[in-house]
């Protein structure tokens, strides 16, 4: 079989039909791999840069009276919470905008080098640690990059709805994509952290039982002195130059880190522009209106009139904690609990299995299911699987294998959740359609993307409370048994609970495959 035809096949299209072909499908899904490689540098690594490399997160550090990872943690939620109602907006600037080009591509090319430069910013090494100012200043710079980043992605996912209006070849092309965005965010998530961690190494934690047998090594002739002459043991003589270690060790790593991800984020973005402009070239809109372009006031009521996109945005909502340990806890977890940072790469590697095949069954499932039925028992699962590890726990060899093969199980939700409601969402733009007459596409995906921040925004927020309840200190690295107990509860409790909490509104959800494509054809009725 040729590869044209196989890809004919992937995508359910139809060669030189006039509509969706796979050259475009693929620009589509090459724009959204570079658009991951910025949106995961900046949500995976921002919370960690300002509390591992500027040290906000070191004990006693604070911004004005709250403690410097509150603060971290306010900034990434109110952030978040800022920029995703902000994505109605920018849905309903979409909605105004006519050009040669269309209204959703154009922004592919307009925004990829405001982007670039944002994402940069944030990420500048000349910031001063534990200063209220550079906090203050990467605030500003990180609200200003989440602006930006609206101002691309709404269009992007509302360009798939214009570029094909067959809900079997979208739900086939939002199905590849989405595995090229896990892709693109799948190899920053495992690279960045065994990059940092190598370059980190040297520097070992004095306050850890592993530190002060290092410093033992590397003061063993000052350290015999003391023995000799005081009669201390050679963990007290070592006790000793602690403090001088712990210092030098702090401002060396923190340092070092700083570089780390600035240079990480320099080659993600010089990566990724390349990609946005080659998906704005080689993308085509084929269903837009051109009829005059709604108020924001006007599309918000629309918004309020498709029920079956508000049950969506409802379950998107209440799943903002489902995969909370794939974000900054996560790391946090790794890196503290486990005293290996590389480690965050095996856990978010181990979803990557389950979500691929998942990925991979989606059209099947839908088929046979239903896309809504697909959803509820795959999260249902999900809050199952959760639940075993939290009452598992950690703390043993055996059980850290039950936790991996968990880990492996839960890349099913993950993988259906990642695919299928972008395809649900397509479905409802018709049903607003077939309703009142007007897409919408711009509002709809503006939705999708406001699930997408909120859940990073929870993700955030939760990982960075949960460094604080777990008492961790950047500066020393320090953490308690019970301590790295908290951060365990937290994580994975508010996992549980999402998956289950997700699943509930699209018991009420309504719209089939078989009701979708009755839809599309009235709709064409009506037009003819």
């Amino acid at each position: 079989m040729k590869i044209n035809d196989l890809l004919h096949k992937v995508y359910g299209t139809t060669p030189n039909d006039g509509n969706l072909q796979p050259k475009e499908a693929i620009a589509y899904g090459i724009a959204g791999f570079g658009q991951n490689f910025i949106c995961t540098i900046i949500g995976s690594y921002l919370t960690i840069f300002l509390t591992d490399a500027l040290l906000f997160g070191a004990d006693g550090v604070t911004i004005g009276s709250v403690a410097g990872s509150m603060a971290v943690a306010y900034l990434m939620l109110g952030t978040r919470i800022f920029d995703a109602f902000n994505d109605p907006i920018m849905g309903s600037i979409v909605d105004r905008t006519r050009t040669k080009w269309g209204k959703c591509r154009p922004y592919l090319k307009w925004m990829a080098i405001p982007i670039a430069i944002m994402t940069i910013a944030c990420f500048l090494p000349v910031f001063q640690a534990k200063a209220s100012s550079t906090f203050i200043i990467i605030g500003i710079i990180y609200v200003l990059w989440s602006v930006a980043y609206t101002v691309a992605d709404v269009p992007y996912w509302g360009l798939s709805t214009c570029m094909t209006n067959d809900t079997v070849v979208r739900g086939n092309l939002l199905t590849v994509t989405r595995l090229l965005c896990t892709l693109g965010a799948g190899i920053v998530t495992v690279f960045v952290p065994i990059i940092t961690g190598a370059v980190t190494s040297k520097y070992k934690y004095a306050g850890t039982e592993d530190g002060l047998k290092q410093i033992a090594v590397d003061k063993a002739v000052e350290i015999e002195k003391l023995v000799a002459n005081q009669g201390l043991t050679v963990e007290e003589a070592a006790q000793t130059f602690v403090g001088t270690v712990i210092k030098g060790q702090e401002l060396a790593n923190a340092d070092t880190l700083k570089w780390t991800y600035f240079i990480a984020a320099v080659v993600l973005v010089v990566a990724a522009v390349p990609m946005f402009f080659y998906g704005f070239k080689h993308t085509k809109e084929r269903f837009t209106a051109d009829d005059n372009p709604p108020s924001l006031g006007h599309n918000l009521k629309l918004l309020f009139k498709n029920k079956e996109l508000l049950l969506i945005v409802i379950s998107g909502i209440l799943g903002g904690a489902r995969m909370v340990y794939t974000y900054t806890g996560g790391l946090y977890f790794a890196k503290y609990v486990l005293q290996n940072e590389g480690m965050y790469s095996l856990i978010t590697l181990l979803v990557v299995p389950g979500g691929l095949v998942a990925s991979l069954l989606v059209p099947w499932m839908s088929k046979k299911f239903t896309k809504k039925w697909a959803y509820v028992a795959v999260h249902i699962f999900g809050g199952v699987v959760m639940g075993i590890m939290y009452f598992v726990g950690y703390d043993a060899p055996w059980k850290l294998v039950i936790c991996a093969i968990a880990l492996v199980l839960l890349g099913i939700p993950q993988g259906v959740n990642n695919i299928i409601t972008y395809a649900m969402i397509g479905d409802t733009v018709d049903y607003l359609e077939w309703k009142t007459g007007e897409r919408g596409e711009g509002i709809c995906f503006a939705m999708q993307t406001l699930i997408n921040k909120i859940g990073m925004a929870v993700g955030a927020f939760i990982g960075v409370i949960s460094f604080a309840a777990a008492g961790i200190d950047a500066e020393t690295g320090y953490i308690s048994a019970e301590g790295a107990r908290t951060l365990w509860n937290m994580l994975v409790l508010s996992g549980v609970i999402s998956m289950f909490a997700c699943a509930v509104p699209m018991f009420f959800y309504t719209l089939t495959e078989k009701r979708q494509a009755e839809m599309v054809a009235e709709i064409s009725a009506r037009k003819k």
